[in-house]
């Protein structure tokens, strides 16, 4: 016999809903694909990797030619650049040393003043100014008591080479004699031929350029 507080409703109240089989129209992913999927995101992640580091590797390859760039010119390019300083300096102390002492003289330091200029001439050149001095300047100086100083005012290389190099030498000549006390400043600009001899800059050649 059935109590009175079983009802129809109360089995309605209870009961628990069944999951509903699935039926052909449901799609469920097949493990094929869900691995695929799987595939392909993990693709586009490396694929994002591999182009930061695409990116990172041609940054530091940007770097390593800049860094190599320098590299080429501080330890050649500069060093010789530096060389090259070094030796126009040299050139251009030379011809103006040279040619301070060739065109500068004293009736009381005469002989000092040609041995002095000799030591800065080379070839022909130093023949030529040793019978010059003799023959010529000599006998001029001492009847005119002259006395000659020369400074240099600005000189530049003009050409330069390993063994030779001309310069351009621009002076200022002051002079004075026993007959015009007053000195008398005259411009004067020179080419100075230089030739190396036993590693030292010597004049084989000076030319008046006016």
């Amino acid at each position: 016999m059935t109590s009175d507080s079983e009802s129809p409703r109360d089995d309605e109240d209870t009961a628990v809903d069944e999951p509903e089989p699935p039926t052909d129209d449901t799609e469920v992913p097949a493990p094929a694909e869900t691995g695929r999927s799987s595939l392909a995101a993990f693709g586009r992640l490396a694929a994002k990797g591999l182009e930061h580091w695409r990116s990172s590797l041609l940054a530091v390859s940007v770097i390593a030619a800049i860094a190599l760039a320098a590299g080429v010119f501080f330890l050649q390019y500069r060093p010789d650049r530096e060389i090259d300083d070094a030796a126009a300096h040299r050139a251009v102390q030379a011809a103006s040393d040279g040619a301070v002492a060739s065109l500068s003289y004293s009736t009381d330091t005469l002989d000092r003043d040609f041995a002095n200029a000799k030591s800065h001439l080379t070839g022909e050149f130093l023949k030529y100014y040793d019978t010059f001095t003799k023959q010529i300047v000599t006998q001029a100086v001492k009847e005119k008591h002259i006395t000659q100083t020369v400074t240099v005012v600005r000189a530049a290389v003009s050409e330069l080479h390993p063994n030779s190099a001309v310069v351009l030498v621009f002076l200022n000549e002051t002079t004075t004699s026993k007959d015009k006390q007053q000195p008398l400043i005259t411009p004067n600009s020179v080419r100075v031929t230089l030739t190396k001899v036993s590693s030292s800059w010597l004049i084989s050649k000076l030319d008046p350029l006016a």
